[in-house]
């Protein structure tokens, strides 16, 4: 697929009643790997984890530059697949990330609005809407608001009603969805499907959200795994080295990565 191609597949992806599983990858071989599975349909990096192994902490203290040599080295690995990038908050000019993020491959994004003032986070995502429209490139922006993450001590329902309002803003300017990443229980789901509408509502798979049956019946368009693919896989090695500094070897069970 030609990189228009892969966007049209995204947002498709996203618009589609079947809910998108998608199992975040942070360099080559995690996207070569997760990419080899028959059910990968597309993947989403893990800025987190990105950073992360580059030895940064999250929040855009690793250089655009180098962030976007990686995700270009998962675009490669992905082949025919769609790649979404976190982009993070747009690391200060959100068109001109994601214009080149584009330039990579990348065909979709997560953008986050860190609670920035409305307006103010209204042109962050429609910078990256207009960026987009003007590669010419469809584009699942996946717009993320912190109205749960940085929520604080605030009460439930008015952490409710900002996710609702920042996220039918977003969608207004041209988002595809809108990621409210939170431990989100069932009610809170439904509120917000009901609000945002079926298939605009991406969430991130933490234990106690709903499973991914539940989510796709309540109507939700996509869930992701963030920084916990990497924690999976970083788990299994200390538990490697661990039981090799134990006087053991290589655990049973593992597979050759081809």
């Amino acid at each position: 697929m030609d990189t228009s191609a892969k966007g049209a597949e995204l947002r498709r992806l996203h618009t589609d009643p079947e809910l998108l599983v998608l199992v975040n990858v942070w360099d080559a071989v995690s996207a070569t790997v997760v990419a080899g599975e028959p059910q990968t349909r597309a993947l989403a990096t893990a800025g987190h984890s990105i950073a992360s192994t580059f030895g940064y902490a999250d929040g855009e203290q690793i250089p655009l530059d180098l962030s976007l040599s990686l995700v270009e080295r998962i675009v490669v690995a992905a082949g025919d697949l769609p790649v979404s990038a976190d982009l993070d908050g747009g690391f200060g000019d959100s068109g001109e990330t994601a214009r080149r993020a584009i330039g990579v491959g990348v065909v979709g994004a997560n953008v986050e609005d860190r609670l920035r003032p409305l307006e103010e986070s209204v042109e962050v995502m429609a910078a990256v809407v207009r960026a987009a429209e003007a590669e010419g490139v469809p584009f699942a922006l996946n717009a993320r608001t912190d109205a749960f993450a940085r929520g604080g001590d605030r009460p439930r329902d008015v952490v409710l009603a900002d996710a609702v309002e920042r996220g039918r803003a977003y969608l207004d300017v041209g988002a595809t969805s809108v990621f409210v990443p939170g431990v989100l229980d069932d009610d809170a789901v439904q509120h917000l499907v009901g609000a945002l509408g079926p298939q605009r509502l991406s969430v991130i798979g933490f234990p106690g959200v709903p499973d991914q049956a539940r989510l796709a019946e309540l109507g939700v368009a996509r869930v992701t795994y963030g920084p916990l693919t990497q924690r999976v896989a970083l788990t299994a090695l200390q538990d490697a080295a661990r039981g090799i500094y134990a006087g053991g070897g290589i655990p049973e069970g593992t597979r050759p990565l081809n």
